[in-house]
This record gives structure tokens, C-alpha cells and sequence, in this order.
């Protein structure tokens, strides 16, 4: 299948606005479908009558828990571009938090809702007022981190009559800093993730995505118009090793660097994944808290690093937690999935909304925990150091593979 499609920054005839052109091309991943829906939503929901919104809003346990949002804003994520925004921008698409529904706010364009709408499209004539069955609607998103995407979720929250008949994605893999026009030239290649497909309104369309491969942007198509409210990348984080290579010392425990929280004691105020975003945490609940403990246990995360490194220095933060904070905390560290655990940082004492620095003795490493006691939590964890030869080249066998 071969589209062509247009930068419209301000309107839907492209005036005053960039232009381009790019060529679509399907793939299946290896196996089969590249796609499986996990949701089977579709048709109007009902229009709202009044106290809470998200009362009728139809959802669906989902299989991402632990995986990375590789288009979280955190890491750097944007809709670079989008042919229409009428009635509501396309930046709120990568919005943090469930869409917000305000049933009195309206401006001069209409109903302002909190997601990506655009308006209704046309047929060509008064013989022909229906749209053609091609038309559609699109936006380009620029993922935070490269990587390997395992699931998607376009959520139609609060888009009850509005939302579009059916979407499609595509994803290609090209440099971060591509602007729109670059991902746009004939010669780009898309591979597709999920062929058109129905969906409902007001709801968490889902959809597991087979294809084995790293890439770095998304085109989302809503045929042929409407509007929604947020879209979510679930999956692995596969960096550039040879700008890590370059770097030679960094955290490489951290999420933008691949590295990845794979269990922990409790999530019951916020996930374990909080500790290892990029930055300082800004408030509470950007951290990791857990529940108050009644008992003489303690809580912990595992964490899976880049690939097999040497820690040398450990950062443990503790912002924003000040009557919560863990009271002591240990890191251990193994080597391989059967490895022994061993001691990499003994039990030390922690205070609040304070960041912590200690050096350590270099062990190869490809997983690491920590210990809390007894309970609280810490708001990120820094883990300084480089890869081993032999991380360093699984790393970059690995990124060929998928590349």
C-alpha cells in the first residue's frame, strides 16, 4: 500500500503550513500478524449524563504491567506533527494521567476536550457529501528512547460521539532529532504495527504488537476523522550502544539506557519504575512509595541493568519523602539470571528528601536489588559505571538483530 501525506500545521488545505510526501509500505512481523487487538470495543457510548465520566468507560485488564511507556514525555517523547488539530491539540495525546472531562468548558471552536481532535471531514460534492473511504486523519510521534514495542493503547476516553471509526499505526526507525519532513520523504520506510482496525468510544483500545524490531516513531491514523484522548507505547528500551560506548561511565540502571524495574515487594502508592526516570523527582508520588508494613519483613525492587556492567558509584535519593522515606537501605547485585546474589552496598542509613552518594567496589553485574527497611520509600536510584566487554558486545549484537 502506498499513501501519500501532508504537514498541515494550521488547517486542512496545508495553507501557510510545511508540506511533504512519504511512502507506506505493510509489514507483517515474523510469523504472521504483526498485531492482535486485546480489546474489542467498538460503537458509540452513551452520551454523558452527569456525575462521575469515567462511570460507563469501558477498559480491560492489560498485559504492559512493568513495561517502559516509550512514548512517556519524561523521556523526551513529542507529537512532532499532526494534518489536523481543529478542535483539540495533538500534545495532549502523550499527556501524563487519564484524560480530564470538563462537560461546561467550552471555547470559540466548540466543546474543548482533552485529547486529539479534529474536525468532521466531507465528500467532494453535494452528489458525493460522505467522505472517501482513503480519507484520514494522522500524527506523528516521536518515541522517547528507541525500542522494541510490545503494546499499544489508544484510549477514546470521554470521546463518546466523536472518535474515529477505526486507527492504524505505523512505526520506522530514524534518528531522534528527524523533523517531520525527514520522516515524511518517499524513501522512508514504515513498517505497519496495527492495520485498520475499529474501535470503540470511550474506551481503552488495546492491541499486543508482534513485530521484533527497534524503532524510533509512530504514525497514528484515525479514519477518517474524530478525536483521541491518549495513545501509550508499551515495551523495551533499546539504546544506541555506541553512543554508550562513547559515554563509557553512565547510570546503567536507568530507563532512557535500557535498564528496567522487573519486581518489586509492593506498588501500592507508585511503581517501582518511578525510581530510574530521567531526573530529580518533582513531588511525592514521582518516587516509589509503599504501603505502611505491620509486620518484620521489608520491601525491595529488582532491577535488570543495561547489560552486564560495573557499578562504581550509587546514588539513593530520597526528594519529596519526608515522613515516608525508607529508614535504611542495602543494594546486592548478581551476574546472570542463575548467578548468586552478593553485597554491593551494606545496610546504611537514609535520610529524608535527601540524595545519597556512595562509592563501591566494581563487581560484574547484570541485575541489582535493593532493600528497604523496614518500610517507604526512595524517589530514584542511580547506579554509575560502565559495561564489561561482554556486555558491551551482547549489547550491540542485540541492536543489530532488531535494527
Amino acid at each position: 500500500m502506498t499513501t501519500e501525506e501532508t504537514i498541515q500545521t494550521t488547517d486542512t488545505t496545508g495553507a501557510g503550513g510545511a508540506t511533504g510526501t512519504a511512502t507506506t509500505t505493510g509489514a507483517a512481523g515474523a510469523g504472521g500478524a504483526s498485531s492482535t487487538a486485546l480489546t474489542t470495543f467498538t460503537g458509540d457510548a452513551l452520551p454523558y449524563a452527569g456525575g462521575n465520566p469515567f462511570a460507563d468507560y469501558r477498559s480491560a485488564e492489560l498485559p504492559f504491567a512493568g513495561l517502559v511507556d516509550l512514548a512517556d514525555r519524561r523521556l523526551g517523547a513529542g507529537v512532532i506533527a499532526a494534518n489536523d488539530e481543529f478542535f483539540a491539540q495533538r500534545e495532549n495525546l502523550l499527556l501524563a494521567g487519564p484524560a480530564v472531562f470538563d462537560p461546561e468548558r467550552f471555547g470559540h471552536k466548540g466543546k474543548i476536550m482533552d485529547g486529539w481532535e479534529t474536525r468532521r471531514r466531507r465528500g467532494a460534492s453535494a452528489e458525493v457529501p460522505h467522505p472517501d473511504p482513503a480519507d484520514h486523519d494522522w500524527a506523528l510521534i516521536r518515541l522517547g528512547t528507541p525500542g522494541v514495542i510490545r503494546g499499544l493503547v489508544i484510549d477514546t476516553a470521554h470521546f463518546r460521539g466523536n472518535y474515529p471509526q477505526a486507527v492504524s499505526v505505523e512505526a520506522t526507525a530514524h534518528s531522534l532529532s528527524a523533523a517531520p519532513e525527514d520522516l515524511l520523504d518517499p524513501d522512508v520506510e514504515w513498517t505497519e504495527l496495527v492495520p485498520r482496525t475499529a474501535v470503540g468510544g470511550h474506551a481503552e483500545n488495546a492491541f499486543a504488537v508482534h513485530v521484533e524490531r527497534r524503532f524510533t516513531h509512530l504514525r497514528l491514523r484515525q479514519h477518517p476523522d474524530g478525536g483521541i484522548a491518549r495513545l501509550r507505547v508499551y515495551g523495551e528500551v533499546v539504546p544506541d550502544p555506541g553512543w554508550l560506548a562513547e559515554l563509557g561511565t553512565f547510570d546503567l540502571v536507568a530507563l532512557e539506557n535500557g535498564g528496567r524495574a522487573e519486581d518489586a515487594s509492593d506498588r501500592f502508592y507508585s511503581p517501582p519504575e518511578h525510581t530510574i526516570l530521567p531526573g530529580r523527582s518533582r513531588k511525592m508520588d514521582d518516587g516509589w512509595e509503599t504501603r505502611r508494613r505491620r509486620d518484620t519483613g521489608n520491601d525491595w525492587i529488582q532491577y535488570r541493568l543495561v547489560e552486564q556492567g560495573a557499578i562504581r558509584a550509587v546514588e539513593i535519593d530520597t526528594a519529596y519523602l519526608k515522613g515516608n522515606s525508607a529508614g535504611w537501605a542495602s543494594l546486592s547485585v548478581r551476574d546472570g539470571e542463575e548467578g548468586e546474589w552478593v553485597a554491593l552496598l551494606p545496610r546504611v542509613k537514609l535520610q529524608p528528601d535527601t540524595v545519597h552518594r556512595f562509592l563501591v567496589n566494581p563487581i560484574p553485574a547484570t541485575h541489582v536489588r535493593i532493600e528497604i527497611f523496614p518500610d517507604g520509600g526512595i524517589s530514584r536510584l542511580r547506579l554509575h559505571g560502565s559495561l564489561t566487554r561482554q556486555g558491551a558486545a551482547r549489547l550491540v549484537e542485540r541492536t543489530e538483530a532488531i535494527s
